[in-house]
C-alpha cells in the first residue's frame, strides 16, 4: 500500500507542469455585463442579417462585439485584445474584411468574430473573451457573463 501511495504521489508531482504557455492571457478582468439587445432598434438592426457585426461601447473591458454567425446564432465577444494590457490601442476595431477585427497596437493582432481565435501573421495563444447570449423572445437577446 505504501508503494502504491508513493508511486501515485510521484506521478502526480512529476506530471504537473508549472509552465503556463498562456500566462499573457490574463489581462482582461471579469467585467459585469448585462446588455439587452433588441434587433428591432436601429443600432442593432444590422444583426438581423447573417455575417454582420455591431460594436457596443460602455460594456465589458473595451466594449463588446456582437456578430450574427447564423440565423440562430449571435456571438458576443469582449472588444479588448486579450493579448495586451488595457490601453487605448487595445480596443478591437473592424478591419473591413468579413468577421475580422484588429487591435490598433503596433503588432495589429487579428481575431475572428466567428471563432474568437487569433490568426494572421501574428497569431496569439489568447482567444477573445466570450459572453453568454440568450434569446429571450421578440427579436431580443440578453448578453451576460
Amino acid at each position: 500500500m505504501k508503494k502504491l501511495l508513493l508511486t501515485l504521489s510521484c506521478v502526480v508531482i512529476f506530471a504537473c507542469n508549472s509552465n503556463d504557455d498562456n500566462s499573457n492571457c490574463n489581462f482582461l478582468f471579469d467585467a459585469g455585463v448585462n446588455l439587452t439587445v433588441n434587433l428591432n432598434l436601429p443600432q442593432f438592426s444590422q444583426l438581423e442579417f447573417t455575417g454582420n457585426g455591431v460594436y457596443v461601447s460602455g460594456q465589458g473591458n473595451n466594449g463588446i462585439w456582437l456578430w450574427r454567425a447564423s440565423t440562430s446564432t449571435l456571438n458576443a465577444w469582449d472588444a479588448a485584445d486579450p493579448s495586451h494590457p488595457p490601453a487605448a490601442c487595445s480596443t478591437l476595431t473592424d478591419s473591413g474584411i468579413g468577421d475580422i477585427v484588429v487591435c490598433g497596437c503596433d503588432d495589429a493582432n487579428e481575431y475572428s468574430l466567428i471563432t474568437g481565435l487569433s490568426f494572421g501573421e501574428n497569431t496569439q495563444p489568447c482567444t477573445l473573451q466570450p459572453y453568454r447570449v440568450e434569446f429571450i423572445g421578440n427579436n431580443t437577446y440578453l448578453v451576460t457573463n
